[in-house]
């Protein structure tokens, strides 16, 4: 219960910085719809052009090709709106008044680390997919507790690349020094914030059971809205879920390398990762 009420708390300060600036919404939804828009440019000529009477090594190394390429090309997008989100809430935890612009352009001064991060992070994401699928139960394990490791310590990275601009390794070294000094911080604020959007995506959960039900017994048309509507909610909650880690990740790296707080996060919250 104690995280949940962190969690709740600190999602609620996020969501203080998000009203302000409403604009830092726009940056997920962008993110999404170009990631959409990629996926759909890489896979729909790759699945209209493939022979699959050609044998699965032949598809496999095809498809593998693709997916490396996309993996690569999502990652920077992802990266590239995920910083100028984070370049908005600094600006409006050090007093200032952001806008959609500034945020571009913050990101956009900063392209050149975003895709020398976005290589590492992908390499590195994709070699542990690749053990991973050829790995037994223990390996799968094994590979799990890494993904964890890497998780963890490359946490404070992206605000690391955008506020101090260092190179993928150099950024991760910054990453774990500035993790040991705030490690209790970042690691009851995320689990706190996870359970809250775990526990709001439910809900979703609910109705969408709700909907396939009416489909199956009553009311088609009615199970097909409410499924639709369960959709919508995820997408929102996904969008909402984007902008609170990025303003929280943000507020956590200043705290951590500065001690600095503001009025949308105040010292009691961030100083006491042990008590709500």
């Amino acid at each position: 219960m104690g995280k949940i009420s962190r969690g709740w708390q600190l999602t609620k300060l996020s969501f203080g910085v998000i009203r302000k600036d409403k604009e830092i919404l726009l940056f997920p939804v962008i993110s999404g719809l170009v990631l959409i828009a990629i996926a759909a440019s890489f896979f729909i000529p790759w699945f209209l052009t493939t022979d699959f009477s050609g044998g699965s090594a032949n598809i496999s190394l095809v498809f593998y090709i693709f997916w490396a390429i996309f993996y690569f090309i999502s990652f920077t997008i992802s990266t590239f709106f995920t910083v100028a989100m984070m370049g908005c809430a600094m600006m409006r935890l050090e007093g200032g008044d952001p806008t959609f612009s500034y945020g571009m352009r913050f990101a956009a001064d900063r392209i050149k680390y975003i895709v020398e991060w976005a290589l590492v992070a992908a390499t590195v994401g994709l070699i542990l997919r690749a053990i991973e699928q050829r790995s037994g139960l223990i390996g799968k394990i094994i590979i799990g507790i890494i993904g964890i490791a890497w998780t963890i310590a490359t946490y404070f990275v992206l605000p690391v690349l955008a506020f101090e601009k260092l190179t993928p390794f150099k950024a991760m070294k910054r990453s774990a020094s500035v993790l040991k000094s705030s490690w209790g911080e970042a690691l009851f604020s995320n689990l706190g914030i996870g359970l809250i959007f775990f526990l709001l995506a439910l809900v979703g959960v609910v109705v969408m059971f709700l909907g396939i039900y009416l489909i199956v017994v009553t009311s088609v048309l009615i199970g097909i809205v409410l499924c639709i509507v369960a959709v919508l909610y995820w997408v929102f909650l996904a969008i909402l879920s984007s902008a609170v880690h990025a303003v929280l990740m943000t507020a956590l790296y200043r705290f951590a390398t500065t001690g600095k707080t503001s009025m949308e996060f105040p010292s009691q919250i961030l100083q006491n990762p042990w008590n709500v």
